[in-house]
This record gives structure tokens, C-alpha cells and sequence, in this order.
């Protein structure tokens, strides 16, 4: 497994929409290893495939809560609800933003076998599913966001805390 560079607002990738996964192979359970290490090493809840690069319609989530899933090709067919919530990002260091999102989701996905799955999300599983696949289509977080903070850096939080 390898950590793999985050690109960040301004690399022009970020603004491009996925491509849908075909190849349900050993590359790609690689691919999701590989997300999976950067996602945790950098503190992460999700990963998009583009956010390291790939333009493949692919996303590893941990919520820490009891959902860890790869969802590929993933599709919403249904939501309801809304609520504005605090989001940041990977690839917006230093900055979150207030954004509304639906707080329940159906998606149609395909795990990383190639099997069709359909998930149920509420709440902050179904903000991260939401903001996961927004990369998919070359959106950011900041693009929605009704208000902006700025974050103080990791660097500086951690010389406070010595």
C-alpha cells in the first residue's frame, strides 16, 4: 500500500467529471488500498479517486461509526430532507464551509467485486456520501458553501499543544 499526494483546490483535475469504473481488477483493489492509507494518514472520513488524481468514478468512506465502504460508479435515486452542516475537505487545506445537504440518500453503487449494492444514508454518512460524489462531477465543497472559515494550519495547532 502507498500514501498517495492529495491534489488540491487549483489543480485543474479537481474540476473534471469522472470517468465510470469498468475494470474490476487487482489494479483496482490496489487503487482502493492505496485510497483507503491516504484517506486515514490525512485524517480523512472520504476519499474521491480524483482527489489523488484518477478520474475514475470511485470513493472509499470510514465515518468512523460502523460504515467503511468502497462505492464505484455510485448513482443517488433518491433524498429528502436538508440541513445545513460544517464541511471541510482533503483538498481545501484551511478552509470548511456551511452547506446544505439532503439528510437521507439512496445510492445505487457497485461494491469493488463489480456487485450491485444500494445504500441507505442519513445524517453525516449521507453529507459524506453527498460531498464524496460531488467530486465526482468536478464540484467542490466551496461551490455549495452558503458561508466560509477559515481553519487555523495543523502546524500551528500542534506547536500550541507542546
Amino acid at each position: 500500500m502507498a500514501k498517495l499526494q492529495i491534489r488540491t483546490d487549483g489543480d485543474p483535475i479537481l474540476r473534471k467529471k469522472s470517468r465510470a469504473v469498468e475494470q474490476f481488477d487487482d489494479a483496482l483493489h490496489t487503487l482502493i488500498e492505496d485510497m483507503y492509507e491516504t484517506m486515514y494518514a490525512t485524517e480523512g472520513v472520504g476519499l474521491a479517486a480524483v482527489q489523488i488524481g484518477k478520474l475514475k468514478r470511485l470513493l472509499v468512506i470510514d465515518d468512523y461509526e460502523g460504515h467503511k465502504l468502497v462505492l464505484i460508479n455510485p448513482e443517488v435515486v433518491e433524498k429528502s430532507g436538508a440541513e445545513s452542516g460544517i464541511e471541510a475537505c482533503l483538498s481545501v487545506p484551511e478552509r470548511a464551509g456551511e452547506v446544505e445537504r439532503a439528510t437521507h440518500i439512496v445510492v445505487s453503487y457497485k461494491d469493488a467485486r463489480g456487485e450491485a449494492r444500494t445504500l441507505e444514508a442519513d445524517a453525516f454518512l449521507a453529507r459524506i456520501v453527498q460531498h464524496e460524489m460531488d467530486h465526482l462531477e468536478g464540484i467542490l465543497f466551496t461551490d455549495r458553501a452558503e458561508e466560509m472559515y477559515v481553519l487555523e494550519p495543523k502546524e500551528e495547532k500542534k506547536a500550541e499543544a507542546k
